[in-house]
């Protein structure tokens, strides 16, 4: 039977949604730091940033298209159990860990921090209250599903989108200041220290766990041929690529540019408050601190029930109510650490699991024009999760000094945190060898033929 084709306008429509999808709190915090941070390198390090911002998750996106939506397959080319394992790891990550506290942080940090009193701000009793009631409304919500949560999507992410829109091209037309001399590792090395600080949005991860929900809604549409799924999830990425790149060369640029007016500040939501506030006065800090407490509060319930359902699978004999509470209250207790504090902790992990995907990610499109086997899967990321275990524990300020003076004399890029790189390149190349010399890459290839 001949697959459907879509529309340019359809396939726009999916790449708004999936821009919607990647479009949350981190997209909004970490380029106005990366600018306030880089300075005069701003460019070169929003370049390394785009890389894992945005050029990663376009090929996660890819990959899942490849997988007929289910990446778990592609990391079971690995193990079985490291399939699982991995995965689980992916939604805890982008659930209850970091994403889902993460919504209600900067929610609070961007809508309630800019009206507290000095002595109020520094206390832990306003985020407690906060998270109580965004938590509450979050769990109302992921319980009893609504198309009012869609519809608040479809309004807040424009709305939001226009709100930026207003503060780029203000601080464009009456700049604030002039970019200050970069700080800390992007004076010596601002593309790598950008290309890690991708990490941070979590977009590539969030491609792996969600990107079955733009196949499925592409399939709905009555497209069954792999090529045509796969084109269009390309052509849908390159649009929502587009639109991420866009927003984070402007948010880039306003922090840069932002030092001389509000000064230093530790984190992207303290840097926007401060920028709408100086551009538009107390009205500008409303109306962004309103988008944005909508906006992760909207992202909040998709991940919580995303999450709810995947565990669900998982464990049957739990409902999907029981893991929504658990998620709600184990998020609820990370959220109370703050904003600056949870980045710092996400960093480690982050920075050991980033180095995986990419892995799997490379290799799921390269399987697809060489034919290898299962021991370049094997080599790859056992390669990679060794090396980027000691790039963690350097985020985490870990060091187990004989080996890293080891890494930093023989291991390329270890200084730069992609010290995983060359390594697993060369083992996956061992891995391919091995597979020939065994004959297992004709097999596995026409095991994916016949399945």
């Amino acid at each position: 039977m001949k697959t459907k084709a879509l529309t340019n306008k359809e396939i726009f429509a999916i790449g708004l949604m999936l821009f919607a999808l990647f479009f949350g709190a981190g997209n909004m915090i970490f380029p106005p730091l990366l600018g306030q941070q880089a300075g005069t390198h701003t460019w070169s390090s929003i370049i390394g940033f785009l890389i894992t911002g945005v050029g990663l998750p376009l090929m996660g996106i890819i990959a899942v298209s490849k997988s007929n939506g289910n990446f778990t397959e592609v990391a079971k080319k690995v193990h079985p159990i490291f399939g699982i394992s991995f995965t689980i790891l992916l939604y805890l990550a982008i659930g209850p860990f970091f994403g889902i506290p993460r919504t209600d942080t900067v929610a609070f940090e961007i809508g309630v921090t800019p009206f507290l009193s000095e002595n109020a701000a520094a206390s832990k009793i306003p985020l407690l209250v906060y998270t109580v009631i965004f938590f509450g409304l979050t769990l109302y919500l992921s319980l009893n599903p609504t198309k009012i949560v869609d519809r608040i999507g479809k309004i807040l992410t424009p709305l939001l989108l226009a709100v930026l829109a207003l503060l780029a091209i203000k601080s464009l037309m009456t700049p604030m200041g002039s970019f200050q001399e970069p700080h800390a590792k992007y004076i010596a090395s601002p593309f790598t220290g950008g290309f890690i600080d991708g990490y941070l949005t979590m977009d590539t991860i969030a491609a792996l766990v969600f990107g079955i929900v733009v196949i499925n809604s592409i399939k709905e549409k009555g497209v069954t041929d792999e090529r045509t799924l796969a084109s269009i999830c390309i052509k849908a990425g390159l649009i929502a690529a587009a639109g991420l790149a866009l927003v984070y060369l402007s948010l880039a640029y306003i922090g840069a540019s932002s030092v001389e007016a509000i000064g230093m500040k530790e984190n992207g939501g303290a840097i926007l408050t401060a920028v709408a506030t100086t551009l538009f006065g107390s009205f500008g800090t409303i109306i962004l601190g309103l988008a944005i407490t909508f906006a992760c509060l909207t992202t909040a319930i998709g991940l919580t029930s995303a999450c709810a359902r995947f565990f669900t699978q998982l464990v049957p004999s739990m409902s999907y109510k029981t893991f929504v509470v658990i998620l709600m209250l184990f998020s609820a207790v990370i959220s109370n650490v703050g904003l600056t504090q949870l980045i710092s902790i996400s960093i480690p992990i982050l920075t050991f699991v980033y180095p995986i995907a990419i892995t799997l990610i490379a290799l799921s499109l390269i399987e697809r024009a060489i034919s290898f086997g299962r021991e370049v899967y094997v080599t790859a990321v056992i390669i990679s999760s060794i090396l980027s275990i000691f790039d963690g524990l350097k985020a985490a300020g870990i060091i187990l000094t004989g080996i890293d003076d080891f890494f930093k004399n023989y291991l390329p890029l270890y200084n730069q945190g992609l010290g995983w790189l060359i390594p697993t390149v060369i083992a996956a190349f061992i891995g391919y060898i091995i597979s020939i010399a065994r004959g297992t890459h004709h097999t596995d290839r026409i095991q994916r033929k016949a399945s």
